[in-house]
């Protein structure tokens, strides 16, 4: 049951640690899991430092040196095992430990279908997806590379890409490329140049290795790590037949550290090569465009109308010219059958107008308001009518009808 403290009635550290020790020797004997970290051997007794394969946590284990003997092969430091041990905790020291009857070296497969697990784990998260893998810049201006100490992966990327690209410039981070802490310090060398904006791309670069030997490119931590940067990532893990956890996440996965070089730098000499054909093939297609504008010109300047310009204005004039006496001609033949039209309606008109009739020596009697009288009868005694001849008029005045004279 929980213990019941004030401020005012503490307990003492010794009974804290009783307890404890207490609690955890009631949890009994477990299997547990994990990579020998470091290994010492004093006398009849081993002390080993068992790693979480995943996490950064480790647990102090003790046995007895025949616990260690009776595993074979012997595990020794790096090697995944699986210990059956009581978890104790010393009172007096405050310390955990582990202490161990049985361990197990944990075989291939094993290891292989936990790797298989992780992997689908992974890829069901997408970290694998070609979607979210960034391309390599063309030229970078630093290439970081994460290999081991003095190892020939160094070697053979930095020899491989000057060879390629005299210029290149690296920063390089090593690392321990394998045992217990070396997933811990790749993923630190990895952060530490993704964190660098001179870095344009990153090699993690390793030789060829057993499959233990190449576990710690299979961590998970490092898996996420390698999905989280933001600078393109190459992978040049072991060789081909090599394909750890890392290969699959990389932005690029490289056979070798010869082949990841290769990937990261152009060659000078290559490019070099393109940049010959290139210009070859612009001057060709500026030779054929040339020769096909002054073909172009050749077969306009021969048409006949910039062959002789002068002849076609003449040719031009002599249509306007005919079209101008043409115009003439109609125009005068219209007038002509004007005149006569005029003519014979002048005629008409005559004929039909009344001062003709005038002429012939007759004239018209009208009353003031301009209405014309048509017999005698129509007139009234005393009324004032005018009477209009050929040339002239006459004002009359009616004193009588048939018979009788007017004044």
């Amino acid at each position: 049951m929980p213990l019941t403290t004030t401020a005012e009635s503490p307990v003492p550290v010794r009974t804290v640690m009783r307890l404890t020790a207490e609690w955890i020797g009631r949890l009994g004997r477990v299997w547990v899991e994990g990579q020998i970290a470091e290994l010492s051997k004093r006398g009849s007794t081993v002390f080993l430092t068992l790693r979480d394969p995943l996490a950064a946590v480790s647990v102090r284990v003790i046995c007895a040196r025949t616990v260690l003997a009776a595993t074979q092969p012997e595990p020794a430091e790096g090697a995944r095992v699986v210990v059956f041990g009581k978890p104790e905790f010393n009172a007096a020291r405050g310390s955990f430990s582990l202490a161990v009857s049985e361990i197990r070296a944990v075989g291939i497969g094993e290891l292989l279908a936990r790797l298989d697990r992780l992997r689908r784990s992974l890829a069901a998260e997408g970290l694998f997806a070609s979607e979210r893998k960034r391309p390599l810049p063309f030229l970078p201006g630093v290439v970081g590379l994460i290999c081991g100490r003095d190892s020939a992966a160094e070697r053979d990327v930095r020899e491989n890409a000057a060879r390629r690209w005299p210029a290149v410039r690296f920063r390089v981070e090593q690392v321990a490329v394998q045992g217990p802490h070396a997933a811990e310090e790749v993923v630190t060398a990895l952060r530490a140049l993704d964190a660098d904006r001179a870095v344009q791309v990153i090699i993690i670069a390793r030789g060829g290795g057993s499959i233990e030997d190449l576990l710690p490119f299979s961590d998970e931590e490092l898996v996420r790590a390698v999905a989280a940067c933001v600078t393109p990532v190459i992978s040049a893990i072991g060789h081909e037949q090599d394909v750890p956890l890392l290969d699959l996440v990389a932005d690029v996965r490289a056979s070798t550290p010869t082949d990841a070089a290769r990937r990261a730098v152009p060659d000078v000499a290559e490019q070099v090569a393109i940049v010959g054909q290139l210009r070859a093939r612009a001057r060709r297609a500026l030779a054929g465009r040339l020769d096909r504008e002054q073909s172009w010109l050749t077969a306009i300047r021969s048409r006949p109308a910039l062959a002789s310009p002068v002849q076609e204005i003449d040719r031009r004039q002599e249509q306007v010219l005919g079209l101008a006496e043409r115009a003439r001609r109609v125009m005068a033949g219209r007038l002509d059958l004007g005149r006569e039209d005029i003519g014979h309606i002048r005629a008409r008109l005559v004929a039909l107008s009344p001062a003709a009739t005038l002429n012939r020596g007759y004239a018209i009697v009208q009353r003031a308001d301009r209405s014309v009288l048509r017999s005698a009868a129509e007139a009234a005694g005393g009324e004032r009518l005018t009477v209009r001849f050929a040339s002239d008029q006459l004002d009359v005045t009616v004193t009588g009808r048939a018979g009788s004279s007017a004044g």
